[in-house]
């Protein structure tokens, strides 16, 4: 019955449940927003190539001053810090929404609001994840990171097609205004959460304590080798996400292929949520390595040559074997860098750390463009290569050498201020 019940316990944590509420209000903001800005450019301006220019302002600045996001995170605590984005997402976005209507719009504004939203970004996206290991006792971590990471697989569904339903129906306009209430939302719910202290502040400039978190991920040997290997990880789901389409469009015609594409990423969404599920009742605590590596290697085979070379067949079925791999990778990812990392300073390592484990997708997307006109099955085998390449640089992460009873004192002692004791 305890087995059965673990994930309504879990949600019995103080502050725990609205911060999964709003955490999924903005991630299903976020994702919403993705898609959303596209269809009001063409809409307003039909123009492709601006719709390209504008995503791209929507996601490169963040990534760029994460670092300096993560000493702010960690100096004001992660709770005002994920306030911060969600009052500045739901605002800018209202700006947005409000230019749209009043036909003040032009490419300026826009990328000017869009870089803004971006800016602001990497406090939510960090901030969230910092907030978990500091409301969850240690030996619920990789219960409370399973839960979060099948949230985030079912918003990755939901939220691009409920914003295509939305502007189909109502105008992009309109979509942008639900996407800001659902950020307003979000800081309702997170109102409801422990507001949890920074660290104490020093003389260091802001710009030397972001080089020092820099240097921090570089030398450690954990977030240093997790930030290799997850990278090529996500090679394999850059790869992915251009190779599908066109084998896709091989066995389908347009108007078909289409609709199969999404019910394919829609399905693998609903695997990858599963997996973590299940992931949460594996237990990975200190064993997170071997949990990747497997799950990486499977991923290698699944890619190719189950993907590649079973017609399309196989590749419903190796992607569904992605989808449902990437659960455990996922959770197990999470926890081993939460568990790893000094709590004073998790703000500035989650943010850098997440920004350099993206970084792999638009490479291998590059790649599979490049090699895709020569050879599709080429561009498979490269994908499964990437996976199995993670794999090892995960095995080569060194083990952890702190006895179990040293890890659970220094967990206990970093958190002697949680609200949890007793739970």
């Amino acid at each position: 019955m305890e087995r059965q019940n673990s994930y309504c316990n879990l949600l019995k944590i103080p502050s725990l449940f609205p911060l999964i509420l709003a955490a999924t209000l903005s991630r299903l903001a976020g994702r919403m927003f993705v898609l959303t800005l596209v269809l009001f450019v063409l809409a307003r301006f039909s123009s492709p190539a601006l719709a390209g220019w504008l995503t791209f302002t929507a996601m490169v600045p963040g990534l760029i001053v994460s670092p300096i996001a993560g000493v702010l995170l960690d100096h004001v605590g992660p709770t005002i810090a994920v306030r911060i984005n969600m009052i500045a997402s739901a605002a800018l976005i209202a700006a947005i929404s409000i230019t749209g209507w009043a036909g003040w719009s032009t490419p300026a504004v826009l990328f000017i609001l869009v870089m803004l939203f971006s800016l602001a970004g990497p406090l939510g996206a960090a901030g969230t994840r910092t907030l978990l290991p500091r409301l969850v006792p240690s030996h619920l971590l990789d219960r409370a990171n399973a839960l979060d990471t099948a949230v985030f697989a079912i918003v990755d569904i939901t939220g691009p097609a409920m914003a295509g339903v939305v502007v189909a129906w109502l105008g992009p306009e309109t979509a942008m205004s639900i996407i800001a209430v659902a950020y307003a939302g979000a800081v309702v719910c997170l109102s409801h959460v422990q507001r949890l202290p920074g660290v104490a502040s020093t003389q260091t400039s802001f710009l030397r304590q972001a080089i020092e978190g820099i240097h921090m991920v570089a030398r450690q040997p954990t977030l240093r080798g997790l930030a290799v290997s997850y990278s090529l990880y996500q090679i394999t789901w850059g790869t992915l996400h251009v190779v599908v389409p066109v084998f896709v469009a091989d066995h389908y015609a347009a108007a078909a292929g289409s609709s199969v594409i999404g019910l394919l990423w829609a399905a693998m969404g609903v695997a990858g949520g599963v997996g973590a599920l299940f992931a949460g009742h594996m237990r990975t605590t200190g064993r997170e390595r071997h949990v990747m590596a497997a799950g990486m290697v499977v991923t290698g085979f699944a890619a190719w040559p189950t993907a590649a070379e079973f017609g399309f067949g196989g590749l419903a079925i190796g992607l569904m074997v992605v989808g449902v791999m990437s659960g455990p990778i996922d959770v197990a990812m999470l926890t081993l860098r939460q568990r790893r990392t000094n709590p004073q300073q998790l703000g500035r390592v989650m943010s850098i750390s997440m920004s350099l484990n993206v970084a792999g997708f638009p490479l291998g997307s590059v790649i599979a463009g490049m090699v895709i006109t020569e050879s599709l099955s080429t561009t498979f085998v490269l994908a499964g290569i990437a996976s199995v390449a993670a794999a090892i640089a995960t095995i080569s992460i060194p083990p952890d050498s702190t006895p179990p009873e040293a890890r659970c004192c220094k967990f206990a002692l970093h958190s002697s201020r949680r609200s949890w004791k007793g739970f």
